[in-house]
């Protein structure tokens, strides 16, 4: 038997069925020929296998149906009634296509059997009058096809026809293989859903049983619970897969719904989908149906242009819209993506402000990033007018609530002009998923691994030394990257409010979880990293149905309750979703694609500086007593090194009070084996330039000016400064020293 298409194999089986209970149908309906309920349920099964055959281009297949279909529209309609002869002409036909079928499944085509004389006598008893002349034709044609219904009139009458016993047919055919019928069995959905219940329960009771046996270290219980834990991993693996679905259930109706809204708006949209085959929970894939076909919707009518505009704009005359689906690290991504208009963020910004969802400062403040995610804030349209399509503000926000109760993410990638992407991130199933189990202010909890990158043991003068503050808000530098931190039992209440915002590194926590959540990451900063174990989740008590920061619950093998951390309301709540570097920086100015980000800090007088954020290596808080002085420098003990150190204030000639502060903010710069320190008045966010403000009028130790957050910025000429403090610093890249002849001879002496 040759691999035959998914399609054509579905289609094998339900027409098995339909088969099996078209014979059930015709004999109970020559019983009652008046019953019209059986009537039409034989017509309508039958129109069936042909409109599928005809799809599936099976023409013999379909020419056959349609005879049958014929001679049962005639008895439907009252035109003819139901006789013995048309009923074995009917049970014929069901043998002759149990046959066509048999066929296709072993070869993958209909074969060459001969039904012309089946479908000359399905002809000739279209008419009562032709009915009796085609009696003997008929008997003769049917004996053979049609054995059970001559097997059940023989068993009413006197035996006269000895009979050669009928062969038992062999499942699958003559080589003994399963059929694709015998291959499948339809299984209520509830039934599964009680299934999977019931084997979370049981990963439940294995874990409670793995967690005893590691108290007592009995060796001989120890191996059988092992053997106990594979057997359940495997089944609960088994019953997974018996609830994945390909994403295709979710996308059939698609192509539907773009031709007929594209043809309503007066768009062209050619669809092209990849990825249909990978699979998802079907609990999962229910939920997601309904945001899909919105945002294909949208796509469509806020997206694509019409065909004049795409050629006026240098495209062509018909848009594409790209359906993608593939796993990555352990999720699904899902992606909506036309090459239409784009999303234009002042259109947003100012629509936004029009409707009073945000306020025009809030905007100002804004990313380009954050403005495009205004998009689904409930109220949100650009429409001009109400129509039957859009305009009314709601759907984006019902999209962004569906997939994120699922614990998933949407995001969006636009450029103005040719097209915007939409991107679902979302998990392969909601019932049982691997956590890692963590510890807080002696309490525990789970986060799911799909939301886990990596772990961080804040152990050591070094690794504390990576946690750095900006604007009072702790970061960690991970690969020349600064990361945002958040502290969880800050964000659970579990402290007091008076050291909330501690910035001892040593009270932060002993680890750092690094998660992702809406395409970035941060860190979570926790006291305790305790195990990693699959969980089974629980829905919470609808007296807890409104607090955010939980996705769920479990019970681990002790039988203790642990709450589920949902990663993206962490974030949110923290405010770090659109953060490089700290709470504060919701005020970034990201709307240039490719300026680099700089590091602005402020000085006497109320001037600010700005600092290329590539070359900063580190931010310090040091007391003001570890600056000493070597002739006329100032240098400081930096990791068992002599820092030289240059005051930003002396080099640009602001002059203010001075400072009575027990401390000093340095911003380190290093090159190579090299470092030097430059001390400001405070650090005070990472920013962006705005486009088309820089103006080289500066001053010595300046390269200019530049507008960075509203305001105008000083921008620091870093080789200035860093020759300042260390005359030779950028002249031996390959000496091993960190200072310059003068500060070497005091460190030798």
């Amino acid at each position: 038997m040759e691999a035959i298409d998914e399609i054509v194999a579905e289609f094998l089986v339900e027409s098995h069925e339909n088969l099996d209970q078209l014979d059930r149908d015709l004999l109970a309906l020559e019983q009652d020929p008046a019953s019209t309920d059986l009537l039409a349920g034989v017509f309508r099964t039958i129109h069936t296998i042909k409109g599928t055959s005809g799809f599936l281009a099976f023409n013999h297949l379909e020419k056959l149906t349609h005879g049958g279909e014929d001679l049962l529209s005639r008895l439907r309609d009252g035109k003819i009634a139901l006789t013995e002869e048309r009923t074995n002409a009917l049970l014929a036909m069901v043998d002759a296509v149990r046959g066509l079928l048999s066929d296709i499944e072993r070869t993958g085509a209909e074969g060459d059997a001969d039904h012309s004389s089946l479908l000359a006598i399905l002809s000739s008893l279209l008419e009562d009058g032709q009915a009796s002349a085609a009696a003997t034709t008929a008997e003769a044609a049917v004996a053979v096809p049609t054995q059970r219904a001559t097997r059940n009139k023989a068993q009413a009458a006197e035996p006269a026809e000895p009979a050669e016993p009928v062969e038992p047919e062999t499942p699958g055919g003559a080589d003994g293989r399963r059929s694709v019928v015998d291959s499948s069995v339809r299984v209520d959905v509830d039934l599964l859903d009680t299934l999977m219940r019931t084997v979370g329960e049981l990963v439940l009771a294995r874990n409670q049983l793995v967690s005893e046996l590691d108290r007592q270290q009995d060796s001989a219980l120890a191996r059988s619970a092992q053997r106990l834990s594979l057997v359940t991993s495997e089944l609960q693996e088994q019953v997974m897969k018996t609830r994945m679905q390909a994403v295709d259930a979710a996308w059939s109706k698609l192509p539907r719904v773009v031709r007929d809204l594209s043809r309503q708006l007066g768009r062209r949209v050619r669809l092209v989908m990849h990825g249909s085959e990978t699979e998802l929970d079907r609990s999962i894939l229910e939920a997601i149906k309904d945001p899909l076909t919105h945002l294909v919707r949208n796509a469509i009518d806020h997206g694509i242009e019409s065909p004049e505009d795409r050629i006026a704009a240098g495209k062509t005359a018909e848009g594409t819209l790209t359906l993608r689906a593939y796993h990555e690290a352990g999720q699904v991504l899902l992606e909506i993506a036309d090459d239409g208009q784009g999303i234009s963020p002042d259109l947003i910004g100012a629509k936004a402000v029009e409707r009073n969802l945000i306020s025009q400062q809030q905007l100002d403040g804004m990313s380009t990033r954050e403005i495009n995610q205004l998009i689904f804030l409930p109220g949100f349209s650009t429409a001009g007018q109400i129509t039957n399509v859009s305009g009314r503000g709601v759907g984006m926000d019902v999209v962004k609530t569906r997939i994120e109760s699922i614990s998933g993410s949407v995001d969006v990638i636009s450029t103005p002009g040719s097209g915007s992407t939409f991107r679902l991130t979302i998990p392969l199933t909601l019932a049982i998923i691997p956590a890692l189990i963590i510890g807080c202010a002696g309490r525990r909890y789970a986060v799911p691994q799909v939301n886990v990158l990596e772990l961080v043991r804040l152990s050591g003068e070094h690794a504390r030394g990576g946690i750095e503050l900006i604007a009072g808000a702790p970061v960690y530098r991970s690969r020349g990257n600064l990361m945002p931190l958040v502290r969880l039992d800050e964000q659970l209440g579990l402290v007091p409010g008076d050291v909330s915002h501690t910035t001892d590194h040593g009270e932060l926590g002993s680890f750092i979880v690094v998660l992702q959540a809406e395409q970035q990451r941060f860190g979570l900063v926790v006291d305790d990293l305790l195990d990693t174990q699959e969980i089974v989740v629980k829905p919470l008590g609808r007296h807890l149905k409104n607090v955010p920061l939980y996705a769920g619950a479990t019970i681990l093998g002790d039988g203790s309750v642990v709450l589920i951390l949902d990663a993206a309301t962490l974030a949110r709540r923290a405010d770090v979703l659109s953060s490089v570097a700290g709470p504060s920086s919701s005020q970034h100015n990201e709307r240039a694609e490719n300026v680099d980000p700089v590091l602005v800090v402020e000085l006497a007088e109320g001037r600010r500086a700005a600092i290329p954020l590539e070359v900063v290596t580190r931010l310090e808080e040091i007391p003001s007593t570890s600056v000493e002085r070597v002739g006329g420098r100032e240098v400081m003990q930096y990791r068992g090194q002599i820092m030289p150190l240059v005051r930003i204030n002396n080099l640009l000639g602001a002059c203010g009070e001075t400072s009575s502060s027990q401390t000093e903010q340095l911003v380190v710069y290093t090159r190579g084996d090299r470092s030097v320190g430059f001390i400001v008045d405070r650090i005070l966010d990472i920013a962006t330039e705005q486009p088309g403000t820089r103006s080289d009028i500066g001053d010595s130790a300046l390269l200019g000016s530049v507008v960075a957050d509203g305001r105008v910025v000083e921008l620091l000429d870093v080789e200035s400064a860093a020759r300042s403090a260390d005359p030779v610093f950028f002249d031996q890249p390959g000496d091993t020293s960190v200072i310059g002849p003068e500060l070497q001879t005091a460190v030798t002496t």
